[in-house]
């Protein structure tokens, strides 16, 4: 009787594994609508320009006009910067000309489309994605990869570049 318990309840975890990866295991990126970049990677005197979806996957171009563009390329950054975000006005964001960009290429589809952007959703603010490891390895220090990236620009050219830890920075960095 145990046994057939047991299997029962294996059954059960493996269709719907099956199942979950069936329905959230499919990468629907199509990387020949976006584009990233940066003539010197992210670094002083670098001109930038990027076109990438957000968490509704509507496509935003980041040019010129941009001021302000704050990197995560881990998923600790990504927690503080929106912990900090969520607390501020639904258009903190664009009225600074600022854009918050996560990296999440390194995340497996199955995770990212069932856990990453479920919860992204949730978010009162855009948040562009990078989905494509190239993309990614054009722009990311890897020394500071662990830190949030804050380049300010003007007229699209990088004039300064920080490397952040934590939500008082980032709120004396913007405000």
């Amino acid at each position: 009787m145990l046994k057939k318990i047991v299997l029962g309840i294996l059954a059960i975890f493996i269709i719907g594994g099956g199942t979950l990866f069936a329905i959230n295991g499919k990468d629907n990126y199509d990387a020949t609508k976006y584009s990233a970049n940066a003539t010197n990677g992210l670094n002083i005197g670098s001109h930038v320009s990027f076109v990438l979806p957000d968490q509704f996957d509507k496509s935003h171009k980041v040019d010129n006009n941009a001021k302000i563009l704050i990197f995560s390329f881990a998923k600790a950054t990504g927690h503080t910067i929106k912990g900090f975000l969520t607390k501020q006005p639904k258009d903190y964001l664009p009225t600074r000309d600022a854009f918050f960009i996560a990296d999440i290429s390194p995340m497996p589809t199955i995770i990212r489309n069932t856990f990453a952007l479920p919860d992204l959703k949730k978010s009162p603010f855009s948040v562009l994605l990078i989905y494509d490891e190239n993309i990614a390895k054009k722009i990311k220090n890897d020394k500071e990869a662990d830190k949030i990236t804050i380049a300010t620009l003007k007229d699209g050219v990088i004039t300064s570049i920080k490397y952040i830890s934590t939500e008082k920075e980032l709120e004396t960095i913007l405000n």
